[in-house]
């Protein structure tokens, strides 16, 4: 009799506040904000292939990639990513100890992705979780090996344009490496230069060979972004002043 009425106002307190949510349920919508956040992380403009986002987002921590579609994020309905997150409840009224849910949801990433976008839930695919090799590391840009090798030139002397590209192909370069050479009042300028995804700083590194002086630098990291034109042989032969 006593158990009861110390039952009663538990009941009546469900009563007043309506259903009282299960901690597997709260469990569950952790698990859900795992994955929204891992959207998060994944979200954005750049074009990536689908092994770039499965990578990327098995690089996240607490997150399992099952499964990747698609080709490309810019590519038809983008890249589907299935992974698994986990969350955890506990309520000291109800649970004996923590629950702990292991969940599947799949996020979109493509250009009509939307920010904190809501992740879908999806029942797990069966398998192990997908392992992605290390993205390949772009070529190093040679700075000293190039400065070593530029011919220096005499005041009063003349800049040979022959003679900075045999210098150039001497250092052997990455065929990853792009090279540019341009010739301009008396002065030559250089670009070394490797492929940017057109979001991001461009690796890249300039050189000028005029008489008096033989210079070798990479711009800055503003200078180098898409648009800015530090990345050129332009800026090679006429160097930018740093940014405010």
């Amino acid at each position: 009799m006593r158990r009861l009425l110390l039952f009663v106002p538990l009941l009546l307190l469900i009563a007043g506040c309506g259903a009282v949510r299960s901690s597997e349920s709260k469990a569950t919508d952790a698990a859900r904000e795992a994955a929204r956040e891992a959207g998060d992380r994944l979200y954005g403009r750049r074009p990536r292939t689908a092994e770039e986002v499965g990578r990327s987002a098995s690089a996240i921590d607490g997150v399992e990639v099952l499964r990747v579609t698609g080709t490309s994020t810019h590519d038809g309905d983008g890249v589907d990513v299935v992974i698994r997150t986990s969350g955890s409840a506990y309520d000291e009224w109800l649970d004996v100890e923590e629950v702990v849910v292991r969940r599947c949801f799949a996020v979109r990433v493509s250009p009509t992705s939307e920010w904190h976008e809501e992740p879908r839930d999806v029942d797990c695919p069966d398998g192990r979780a997908l392992t992605f090799a290390p993205a390949p590391e772009p070529p190093r840009l040679p700075y000293e090996e190039l400065g070593a090798k530029l011919p220096r030139v005499p005041r009063g002397g003349r800049v040979d344009e022959a003679e900075v590209r045999r210098s150039l192909a001497a250092l052997d370069l990455d065929p990853a490496i792009r090279t540019e050479v341009k010739t301009d009042g008396g002065r030559v300028g250089v670009l070394l230069s490797v492929k940017g995804n057109g979001f991001d700083p461009q690796d890249c590194l300039l050189a000028r060979v005029r008489p008096g002086a033989t210079e070798v630098w990479v711009p800055t990291r503003i200078q180098r972004m898409p648009g800015e034109g530090g990345c050129s042989v332009g800026n090679a032969l006429d160097r930018q002043p740093p940014p405010h």
